[in-house]
């Protein structure tokens, strides 16, 4: 049976995990009978909004691990728990939180930093030949830690279409690829697979659709590397 781990950055699409990405990426893994565990940094997120009004919510504090165990139904445990030797492939939803609390990417661009304990994974499972799984906003803190301005090979992923994002991709040494919100781009080379989701204002159903074609390719990867 596939292992998946999935990364979660706490709950709500402005200052954690987007819900409707997060289970999409749940609900496609069941579909291929993967065994999914989530994680999330036990932390205290940077900002916290208040989802109705969209406005921050000052003196307000929420812990991304606490936040994130909405989602996993309580079955959580923290990041720094996460090893590639476990599992087979690790998937990012998108939502602000990966672009706040996992990343300062919201407010540094392609200055940003990224959680150490995120970074350690990203390496390993590339390190290990294992995919590493991307949609929405997520796919920049892979140009950050896999881009040649850091060092890195480079990559190439997608977030749809945006032209300022896709700029600071570029900033970051890694190489944008527009694609439909249906579609995912796989780059062999990283083992990396990138779909943009949320980053096209598109219908639920097509995020859904756009999300299991990411899974479906990932998988397929897993596949490969244990034939």
């Amino acid at each position: 049976m596939t292992k998946a781990a999935i990364i979660l950055s706490g709950c709500g699409v402005f200052d954690g995990s987007e819900i409707h990405e997060a289970v999409s990426v749940l609900i496609h893994l069941s579909r291929h009978g993967a065994q999914a565990e989530c994680f999330a940094p036990d932390g205290a997120q940077p900002q916290v909004i208040n989802h109705l009004t969209g406005q921050t919510a000052p003196g307000e504090t929420r812990n991304m691990l606490v936040e994130a165990a909405r989602i996993a139904r309580g079955r959580i445990r923290p990041l720094r728990e996460l090893h590639a030797a476990d599992f087979d492939a690790v998937f990012f939803p998108g939502g602000f939180g990966a672009a706040k609390n996992l990343s300062s990417f919201a407010t540094q661009g392609a200055e940003c930093s990224v959680l150490p304990e995120v970074e350690r994974v990203l390496r390993e499972f590339r390190d290990a030949g294992k995919p590493i799984a991307m949609c929405c906003i997520a796919p920049v803190i892979a140009a950050r830690v896999f881009g040649t301005r850091s060092g890195g090979p480079g990559c190439a992923v997608t977030i749809g279409d945006d032209r300022s994002t896709a700029a600071a991709l570029g900033a970051m040494g890694a190489r944008h690829v527009s694609k439909g919100v249906t579609q995912a781009l796989v780059d062999e080379a990283n083992n990396l697979v990138t779909s943009p989701a949320y980053m096209h204002a598109a219908p639920i159903h097509e995020v859904y659709e756009g999300i299991g074609e990411m899974v479906d390719r990932t998988l397929s990867l897993v596949g490969a590397a244990t034939r």
